[in-house]
């Protein structure tokens, strides 16, 4: 009995409780919706209770409770039997029980879990009240009731249909978030096993062949064993320098797949964000530092803001490079949380500056400011002797600004 009941309550892969629960919320979220049931309990006041009504009420509740509970639990291809399971009862119980109408309506409305289009639900609204209003008019129901008991189940049943085509259209947009990270992801793991094999395959080579060399010249030439093993373990140190920089470089983040990953998390949070082609001449460094603040910028306008649109400007300048995001959210920031303390610690880190912009009601602009060193020709003595007596240097000498 008790796995027969747990059973009952399981949600199915596809059900409204699942996606729910899928989109981080409470599973119990679509249960707030029996609360417009009370008119089952308010609807007699209007004729009169009675203990026919009672009856009728202790009988039909709870299995309209358990019907619209399977509705929500049921795989989708079947929870429209379970909803005309609910007009069903509410046409069978018109003849004595008005209540049943809030039943009809449930009904109706429930049906558009089946992920119908538009049309076709508004056909199939249009054919169920038909048949409800025939019947009221042959029990002599007054022209009230069979007015606002359509009109109620085409307005609600239009309103859920539309907030269950919107959610279905966010959770596509989630997933192809989801995806263009993974496809990212495995294109960098390919990258990376490129890489490494290019760098290790041919160092390993040459040491495993120095190193048997040294072997065979040990007993007739130490001397030449000795400078084998000297050198082997030359390319072994360059070797572990490669994979310290390609380590670096993997732990770097790319500006450019940052903006169209903040792009994908926004708009799956509603929010249109504009932005433009980001420099190509920073320091890896520097790059990483501003790609890491830009997505904890980015992660802060889907979860806190509540904004509409967003703005993303990168300008490149003389010996700096400047970030601005902007958003037209709820503003009001006046106290820093983890995430805008470790965007200060990190832009503190780089040399550079940031500044907090959020009047209540009026957006976020968020303003950091990097110094990037600067590539300048410097004249040596030298060459400046050999300009002078018209002679051209070999080539220039490059060194980072101070």
């Amino acid at each position: 009995m008790h796995r027969r009941i747990a059973a009952f309550f399981t949600p199915a892969p596809d059900s409204l409780v699942a996606c729910t629960v899928r989109r981080l919320k409470s599973p119990w979220t679509d249960a707030i919706h029996l609360l417009w049931s009370a008119w089952v309990f308010i609807t007699p006041i209007f004729g009169g209770y009675s203990w026919r009504w009672a009856i009728l009420t202790l009988v039909t509740y709870p299995l309209f409770v358990a019907l619209y509970a399977k509705c929500c639990l049921a795989p989708r291809r079947h929870m429209g039997r379970y909803a005309l399971a609910l007009v069903a009862m509410a046409l069978l119980l018109l003849p004595w029980y008005p209540s049943g109408l809030s039943y009809f309506i449930y009904g109706c409305v429930m049906l558009g879990g089946q992920r119908f289009g538009l049309p076709r639900y508004m056909l199939l609204l249009a054919g169920l009240n038909a048949a409800m209003v025939a019947e009221a008019l042959a029990l002599g129901y007054s022209w009230q009731m069979w007015v606002s008991i359509p009109v109620t189940t085409f307005i609600i049943g239009v309103i859920i249909h539309a907030e269950r085509a919107n959610e279905q259209r966010n959770a596509e947009l989630q997933l192809s978030h989801d995806e263009v990270r993974r496809l990212a992801a495995l294109a960098e793991r390919e990258r990376i096993g490129r890489d490494l094999h290019d760098l290790l395959g041919h160092t390993l080579s040459l040491i495993t062949l120095k190193l048997e060399l040294s072997r065979k010249l040990f007993d007739r030439d130490s001397e030449a064993a000795r400078r084998e093993v000297e050198e082997a373990e030359k390319v072994a140190r360059h070797a572990l320098a490669e994979v310290r920089s390609a380590v670096s470089g993997i732990r770097a983040a790319d500006l450019a797949a940052e903006l169209a990953s903040a792009r994908l998390l926004l708009e799956s949070s509603r929010v249109r964000l504009t932005y433009g082609h980001p420099p190509v001449d920073l320091p890896a460094d520097t790059e990483r530092g501003l790609s890491l603040v830009l997505r904890e910028a980015a992660t802060n306008i889907a979860r806190h803001a509540e904004a509409s649109q967003a703005r993303i400007e990168l300008l490149r300048e003389p010996g700096r490079v400047c970030l601005q995001v902007s958003d037209n959210g709820r503003g009001g920031i006046d106290v820093d949380g983890n995430g805008l303390r470790g965007m200060r610690e990190r832009v503190h880190a780089m040399g550079g500056t940031l500044r907090i912009d959020s009047p209540r009601g009026q957006g976020t602009r968020l303003q950091v400011s990097v110094p990037v060193p600067v590539l300048r020709l410097v004249q040596t003595p030298r060459v400046a002797r050999l300009a002078e007596d018209g002679v051209a240097p070999a080539s220039p000498v490059e060194h980072p600004a101070a």
